[in-house]
């Protein structure tokens, strides 16, 4: 399946506006994947190439693939609120999603600062599925996890050192798959990471 064009929406939340690019397959769709981008005050949006990566994934995997502008970014209203407000404002896109396209399957996925985000929205949402690219978990307090999660992290990573990943997901008994000799952005690891994630959540 080749990408479509995203269909760009405003939606209602609870700080204002908030933008959402959609890639939707049709009425064949599997599920909703709802995908967060890294840190806004650090140049993250939802067109980040990790991002818009994971968003075609899932649109080739058949599910309609949400990416939300985080609070101040592009046409979302408000201010930064390391992950509160963000938080509210992803149940508010899932929201919007479930009543739209019904009562599918739920994947949620985040980069980086995303990545944090949705650790907190798993606790309101209860996903059938979460994915992790590079969660900052050095720098955000960041909580268990299902066990099924699936985290992906690359070895040389300089912003979050793969060893606090380790560290993190040791007590849950919790996999991660490493790619070797990537860094914190996966520059020239895009389609490995493609091919990660479409094993993991293939039907």
């Amino acid at each position: 399946m080749k990408p479509s064009t995203p269909e760009q929406v405003l939606i209602n939340g609870p700080a204002g506006t908030i933008e959402v690019d959609i890639n939707d397959p049709g009425e064949d769709r599997r599920g909703i994947a709802l995908i967060a981008h890294p840190h806004p005050l650090m140049g993250g949006t939802k067109d980040n190439k990790v991002v818009t990566t994971l968003a075609r994934t899932f649109y080739t995997l058949g599910y309609a693939a949400l990416r939300p502008n985080f609070r101040g970014v592009g046409n979302t209203s408000g201010t930064h609120d390391e992950g509160r407000g963000e938080s509210d404002d992803l149940v508010a896109v899932a929201a919007y999603a479930r009543h739209r396209f019904g009562d599918v399957p739920l994947v949620l996925a985040g980069f980086s600062f995303g990545g944090f985000v949705q650790t907190r929205v798993i606790k309101r949402l209860h996903p059938d599925q979460l994915v992790l690219v590079a969660p900052p978990v050095s720098r955000f307090e960041t909580g268990a996890v299902p066990a099924a999660t699936l985290v992906i992290h690359g070895e040389l990573d300089d912003v979050v050192p793969l060893k606090a990943v380790l560290d993190w997901a040791r007590p849950q008994d919790l996999p991660v798959v490493v790619v070797p000799g990537c860094e914190h952005f996966f520059h020239g690891r895009l389609r490995l990471l493609q091919q990660i994630v479409t094993q993991y959540c293939r039907p």
